[in-house]
């Protein structure tokens, strides 16, 4: 039976207010628009475990074996699948790892000259043996090198002029202003974007140090906070999160130890030559491995300058609290650090600070990458670093022919 349009517009309307009532009610929600994509914020906040007791802890292994037996190196594998599968594929990061194009290089030996006073470690003078058959010589010394093929400058200006049959002038800035002198024939720099990349990670920026790493951890001082550069902005920042955090403070800002080297007072076990005076790189990461987090804050806060400030703190075994570089994910392990840019405020990210500290199954997935083998774009950053620059500075030199390529 056909209804008349007036008892048709009734139960419309009846309808409608019913739709109306389960909205307000909650048992109808409109989706959201953001529903389907994760917050920068809700990413990080998802990793404290659903318990609402604290549990604080202090035995690393303790809290390793726990996340085990709850979670597994096969989820977190599972989670990070596609760094598994597709490895590193992001522009801020050269393609430095796997084959080369062999028929590019020119020369079969290639001697670089490290000239004039620089931090580049002593250790790196070597005969390298490199891709497609490649050997370099990295040398400091002229009597090893005497007709070098380049000639490569840290702190000082390449000559203005080079001559044909002259060696070709290699200029590295790995500070984050990076200007090239004008004058080099390649540029070295932490960009990807510049001839030859050096990332700060690997093993050549912390020769010499005590490695003797703690699995006890503080649970009353949370953080260890370390800077002798007082930067105004870096300062302040760095200020206002420690008011929020129990912390130890032992370099020149903001020292509330008592002095530069109360560091070894507080951990004997980190002196490294009991015969010498201590230096404060010495037992850097010792004590820093006596902390659940290390604040982690760069001089410049630009695209891809990610410093050993960074990389220090992951090798000691602590977690990063990290402001710098807008891309750093891009050099880091899967779920390895805390972003604190990704906070709405420094109180939630104190807030939750406080929580993971006194969440072992949590704080143990800032570990997982290590303990599992995700490296992500990790393995890049460290293919990439000073630890392989001979050779990739070596092949630089080979595409151009070394000294025979022509003066400009």
């Amino acid at each position: 039976m056909q209804l008349k349009p007036l008892n048709t517009f009734a139960i419309t309307l009846m309808l409608s207010a019913a739709l109306i009532i389960l909205f307000f009610t909650g048992f109808l929600e409109l989706p959201s628009t953001n529903s389907a994509v994760s917050s920068a914020k809700d990413s990080i906040i998802y990793s404290l475990s659903k318990s609402d007791s604290p549990e604080p802890f202090k035995d690393l292994f303790k809290a390793f074996k726990k996340w085990d037996s709850e979670v597994g190196c096969a989820q977190f594998r599972e989670k990070h699948r596609d760094l598994l599968v597709n490895g590193s594929k992001i522009s801020s990061l050269q393609n430095v790892e796997g084959e080369i194009e062999c028929g590019e290089l020119q020369m079969k030996h290639v001697s670089v000259l490290v000239k004039g006073w620089t931090w580049i470690p002593d250790n790196m003078d070597n005969l390298y043996s490199c891709r497609c058959g490649l050997s370099c010589l990295w040398t400091k010394s002229s009597v090893l090198a005497d007709k070098p093929d380049a000639l490569l400058f840290e702190t000082t200006t390449p000559p203005l002029l080079r001559r044909n049959g002259d060696p070709l002038r290699a200029y590295m800035e790995l500070e984050a202003g990076r200007k090239k002198s004008g004058y080099e024939d390649i540029f070295i720099s932490y960009h990807a974007k510049d001839d030859v990349q050096s990332t700060y990670a690997g093993a050549l920026f912390h020769n010499n140090r005590n490695y003797r790493l703690s699995s006890v951890k503080n649970n009353d001082t949370l953080v260890y906070w370390s800077s002798s550069r007082c930067l105004p902005q870096r300062n302040q920042l760095a200020k206002k999160i420690l008011s929020l955090l129990p912390s130890h403070s032992f370099g020149k800002c903001m020292n509330n130890v008592g002095g530069l080297n109360e560091a070894l007072s507080f951990y004997p076990e980190c002196v490294k030559d009991p015969n010498e005076a201590p230096k404060w790189w010495d037992h850097l990461h010792c004590a820093m491995s006596h902390y659940k987090f290390v604040l982690a804050i760069e001089n410049t806060m630009t695209e891809s300058y990610v410093t050993e400030k960074l990389f220090y703190a992951l090798d000691s075994g602590a977690v990063p609290i990290y402001f710098g570089a807008p891309n750093v994910w891009d050099f880091v392990p899967p779920h390895s650090i805390i972003d604190g840019t990704k906070f709405s405020s420094i109180e939630q990210l104190a807030s939750y600070v406080k929580s993971l500290a006194n969440d072992p199954v949590a704080y143990a997935e800032y570990h997982a990458w290590r303990r599992c083998g995700v490296l992500g774009n990790y393995g890049t950053t460290r293919a990439a670093s000073l630890d392989t620059l001979p050779c990739r500075l070596c092949e630089a030199v080979s595409r151009k022919n070394g000294r025979h390529a022509k003066a400009l």
